[in-house]
């Protein structure tokens, strides 16, 4: 079975559309998401136009500030001090990579816990470690959570989690969403000894290494659920970019219970829980 990403994350859309016509309703106030993008990737300004659409469409405030590539880390983190103390703003989403001039991690640390929808303040991080169900959380590994959840309901109760990939992003918040659920965790990585073997005991096995088709058929045990977080551009047999994820969908999907395609996973759960987070954020401003 193949787990949409595309249709759960309309079903959240349309859930948040909802509650944001009620704070409006209710309280007059009306969710803002503010997004900097420093430079001229071309895929941030993908992801950045796709945030702002959905953004709009469930009924939010959505602001778009772009910088040139040569904007200083001090211009950069000035500008964030002036959207901390705008209470028209409730998220504060800077678009990550920025240019190597400038300190990733100083630049987190410069939107203030409240209003970091990305979940990515050492604040939020511990609030997320002790378990505040307050906590504004990383997007992905919300959006991980919640598509298990959509194949195997929602008591996770005794699953064995195995987590590929052990990063600030994906892997550690991941591990502690599905700890929260009550799920055995394991979290391996390119250190871990014989991988495989690890992965074959996951009833639900998450991929966020960043290698393209690592994850093979024989890795996975027969009817787990496979998330696969990985975004990989490789070259198919006509030499054109093709988008693969961290898992063989081709062979996996044949032994897999469920699993999410690459793309139309989790990415659009990513955008949709970002959404989320705004949303929360706005109700505790208010």
């Amino acid at each position: 079975m193949i787990i949409d990403g595309k249709i759960v994350a309309q079903e959240l859309r349309s859930k948040l559309k909802l509650q944001v016509q009620e704070l409006k309703a209710k309280h007059n106030i009306t969710p803002g998401l503010t997004v900097v993008l420093v430079g001229d990737d071309p895929a941030s300004h993908v992801y950045v136009r796709n945030k702002i659409k959905q953004t709009t469409e469930v009924g939010m405030i959505s602001n778009e500030i772009r910088l040139a590539e040569k904007t200083t880390e001090e211009e950069l983190i000035e500008l964030l001090h002036g959207l901390n103390n705008d209470d028209d703003v409730h998220g504060i989403l800077v678009q990550l990579p920025l240019p190597k001039h400038i300190n990733e991690q100083a630049i987190i640390t410069s939107i203030i816990p409240e209003k970091d929808v990305d979940g990515f303040h050492a604040m939020n991080s511990g609030h997320l470690l002790n378990g505040d169900a307050e906590a504004l959380v990383p997007c992905t590994p919300q959006g991980c959570v919640i598509l298990a959840k959509k194949h195997l309901g929602n008591d996770l109760s005794g699953k064995h989690a195995v987590i590929v990939g052990r990063s600030n992003i994906v892997g550690k918040p991941v591990s502690l969403l599905f700890l929260q659920e009550n799920c055995t965790v394991t979290v391996a990585h390119s250190r871990s000894t014989d991988l495989p073997a690890l992965c074959r005991q996951a009833d639900i096995l998450v991929a966020a290494v960043g290698r393209p088709l690592m994850i093979k058929a024989d890795w996975v045990k027969p009817g787990a659920t496979v998330i696969d977080v990985g975004i990989n551009h490789i070259e198919d047999e006509q030499g054109k970019d093709k988008l693969v994820g961290d898992v063989d969908f081709a062979e996996v999907s044949k032994v897999a219970s469920g699993i999410t395609p690459v793309p139309g996973g989790v990415g659009p759960m990513t955008i949709a829980c970002l959404l989320k987070n705004t949303l929360r954020a706005a109700k505790q401003h208010l």
